[in-house]
Formats: structure tokens, sequence, C-alpha cells
């Protein structure tokens, strides 16, 4: 039932790409449909930045057709699970912040600027967003159901069982304050998410403020927080060790995936293309939001590279325990049916 279930969510997964990666295509070559205002952004600059989201898409399209084959279970861990930790990072807070602000504005008669039309017609955000959704649900639905098949004994364990790793020590060193510094840019976020000004410009972030930004800040914080949990009670299994590790693993995962995709490597992305269209970082255009969004946005991705190098010294060592300790409770249940006998 279990290999059903991930062949179909999988297989439409990849369905749920094409029609973003079919537009992001015809702009590539030239062809703006659905662009109102072509002169918006500069066509180098256009033209790249849909290549690279292009290629990201692809990259989900051909993990969510790995995890379907047969031979997926075999695959190295790090291939799969990177760029499903930067989808999970995109596409979590896309479900929750865009549809939570999209529906947020129906009820609330707010003005929507994904119905604007001004730079694209609003059927491109219904294609592109509902596009999204789907392949949010799929792809991460199918990859819940491929750690359950390949990590499920790891995954069911109480916390405090988990093996006390050669690194422990020293992850707690690090990942107790990202902890903290995730608690401090969540909360933070919410701030802005009801309307606070907070380290920014009155005037200007009131003027950009809409329905949609509002509740991606919403998103943001709340996710940053559900990560700052997960941190502690993966580090600090004490304090709550009946918890299932796949209780605190998934929220440590969905919230340091948000704040690195979604914060700190949106925050670099600007910081490069603002760079390169300014001519260099030194020609007095600044490259990011001055004040204290600025700040966010690189504390956010020096916190998430924090928790992906932890991340990955952790899972590795705890794949390592999982795969020593196999051959060992085989010998203990042979030994204990021979004393049996």
């Amino acid at each position: 039932m279990d290999s059903r279930r991930l062949t179909l969510l999988g297989r439409l997964a990849v369905l749920a790409c094409l029609p973003y990666l079919a537009l992001k295509l015809l702009w590539v070559l030239g062809f703006d449909i659905g662009v109102v205002d072509t002169h918006r952004v500069d066509r180098a600059t256009w033209v790249a930045a849909n290549a690279f989201t292009f290629a990201l898409d692809a990259v989900a399209a051909v993990v969510a057709h790995t995890l379907t084959r047969p031979g997926g279970r075999r695959t190295p861990a790090w291939l799969l699970l990177f760029p499903l930790w930067m989808a999970s990072g995109l596409l979590v807070p896309l479900l929750t912040g865009v549809v939570g602000g999209s529906l947020a504005g129906l009820l609330t008669g707010s003005r929507n600027p994904m119905a604007a039309g001004d730079f694209l017609a609003p059927w491109v955000f219904g294609v592109v967003y509902g596009g999204f959704i789907v392949e949010a649900i799929a792809l991460l639905g199918a990859f819940a159901v491929y750690v359950h098949q390949r990590w499920g004994g790891l995954l069911r364990r109480p916390l405090r069982e988990l093996p006390n790793t050669g690194t422990r020590a020293l992850q707690r060193v690090f990942l107790v304050p990202a902890a903290l510094l995730l608690a401090v840019l969540g909360t933070i976020h919410v701030l802005w998410g009801a309307g606070s000004t907070l380290g920014t410009d009155p005037a200007q972030a009131t003027g950009a403020r809409t329905v949609i930004s509002a509740a991606n800040d919403w998103s943001q914080g709340l996710l940053s927080l559900v990560g700052a949990v997960g941190l502690l009670l993966m580090v600090l299994p004490g304090l709550l060790p009946r918890l299932r590790v796949r209780t605190a693993l998934a929220a440590a995962w969905t919230g340091g995936a948000a704040v690195f995709a979604c914060g700190g490597c949106l925050w670099l992305g600007q910081a490069i293309s603002d760079g390169l269209s300014s001519g260099g970082l030194s020609s007095g255009v600044p490259a990011v939001p001055a004040g204290l969004p600025g700040l966010v946005g690189a504390l956010e991705l020096f916190a998430g590279l924090t928790v992906l190098c932890a991340g990955a010294f952790t899972l590795g060592e705890l794949g390592i325990d999982v795969r020593g300790n196999a051959p060992r409770r085989m010998i203990v249940e042979r030994a204990g049916t021979r004393t049996s006998t």
C-alpha cells in the first residue's frame, strides 16, 4: 500500500511541475505570455531569473521521479535530502503564506496584489501557485512515505532512545544558540505580520504592506518558532523524552528549511542580483534591505547554514548507528533463540 501511495504521489508531483516549467521555458525563449509590463525588468535579469527558477523546479521533478523508482531507497541520502530540504523551505511557507494571505484577502476585502494585473496577468498566478500547491502536497507527501520506508525504525523511537552520538555535546554548543536565534527572528517576523514597523521606515513599510506580505511574515515567523522548538527537543531530548523522534525532527526540518530557503537564500539572492545590476557593491546602491530587515536576512542565512551542517552530521551518525545495530540485534536474537532451545 505504501509503495503504491508513494508512486501515485511522486507522479502527481511531477505532473504538477509541468505547467510552471512550460511557462518558465516560454519566458526564457522570449515568449512573454501573461506578462503585462515587459519593461519592468531588464531582459538579461529576466532570462537569468527564469532560467534559475526553471532549474529549481526541474530538480524537484527529478527528485519526485526518483522517489517512485525501485532503486530510490538505494540512492545516496544526501542526493535527495538536500533538495527536499530546500523544497520544504520554499513550498511550506508558500502554502501557509500565499494561501493564507489570499483567504484573508477574500474574507476581509483587502487588496490582493496578485489580482492587480500590473506586471503579470492574474491567470499566471493561478497557474503558478495552483501548481505549487499541488506540488507541495504531493511532493512532501511522497517524501514522508519515503522517509518512513527508509528510516521508519529510527523515526518511531522516543527521543529518550536517541543514541548519544559522538558530536552530540558539540552540536549543543551550536544548536542551542541557533534555536534561540530562530526564536528571536521568528518573533520579529510575527511582529511585522501583526503590523509593527520595528526596525523599518514606518512610511515605507506601511506603503509596501499587503495582505500577502503580512501573511508571509506570519508564516515565516511561526515556522521559525516551530523550528526553534524542534531543534531544542532534538539536542535536549530530556525535555520531552517520550516524544517521537519524527515529531521533533519534522519541526526542526521544516522550520530550519523555511528560515534558510525563504529567509537567508532570499537575502543572499537579492544581495547578488542587486550587486550585479548596479555594477558592483561599491556603487552606493544598497545591495540588501537597510536596517533590521537586512540584518534579519543575514542572520537567517547564518542560522540556516548552522542547522544544515549540524543536521548533516546528526543524520549521518544516526544512520551509521541504525545500520550498525541491525547486525547486533540479529546476533542477540539468534543467541536468545539457541539458549531457549
